[in-house]
């Protein structure tokens, strides 16, 4: 009896150790799938935050990745003088954006930049950016060495984003040529992430959801 009565302690030991061991062993809750650093988040994937101001704020984050790559701030510097490369430097040969952003008398951008890229031989890189709009931001958007969240603030403030209310600058962001460049810099260039469409749906979702901006 007594050796019986310590088989079934015995049995009930195993399976709740078993039981533990397989617990331990599950496999984790169901996670979202990392994004490639090429691509953006959708705007479904911030659903799940309930706060509206906290998934405002995680929207322009993202629309950030494209904001704040060089490719679009290169464009965007408080001197007047536009910079190159994913490192920023300043341009070379030296220019400078002039009065209205597009050089000073005698040498406008135009100079080099045509209406789409020039294909350079024994550069090291394969061509000279081009657009039909190329050109210096005015110095009020400057956003060279700023942060995200002091950036995000002048893009709502019409006195420093060219004039625009935030539905004529989603329509800016999301279909003006000279931003698409950004996607399609030519080879040599790292392109900003995603596409321009769904960085449109991006900055769309932030501006429907309260257009909240991080901190400065």
């Amino acid at each position: 009896m007594r050796s019986h009565r310590f088989f079934l302690l015995l049995s009930c030991g195993v399976v709740a150790l078993t039981g533990c061991r397989s617990a331990s062993q599950a496999p984790p809750e169901p996670s979202q799938a990392p994004v490639p650093p090429e691509a953006l988040r959708s705007v479904a994937s911030f659903s799940n935050i309930e706060d509206k101001q906290a998934r405002s704020v995680a929207l322009f984050r993202e629309a950030g990745r494209v904001i704040a790559h060089p490719r679009c701030t290169n464009c965007h510097p408080a001197d007047g003088r536009p910079r190159q490369g994913m490192e920023q430097h300043a341009h070379v040969p030296a220019v400078a954006g002039g009065a209205d952003g597009h050089g000073p008398p005698g040498l406008p951008c135009t100079s080099c930049h045509q209406a789409t890229n020039t294909p350079t031989v024994g550069a090291t890189v394969a061509s000279i950016p081009g657009n039909p709009k190329w050109a210096l931001a005015p110095v009020e958007m400057a956003w060279v060495g700023r942060s995200l969240g002091a950036i995000c603030e002048q893009l709502k403030d019409p006195k420093r984003n060219g004039g625009k209310d935030l539905a004529a600058l989603q329509h800016h962001m999301a279909k003006d040529e000279l931003v698409g460049w950004g996607w399609n810099p030519g080879p040599g260039r790292k392109p900003v992430p995603g596409t321009q469409a769904a960085f449109g749906e991006l900055f769309q979702a932030w501006v429907d959801s309260g257009a909240y901006c991080p901190a400065p």
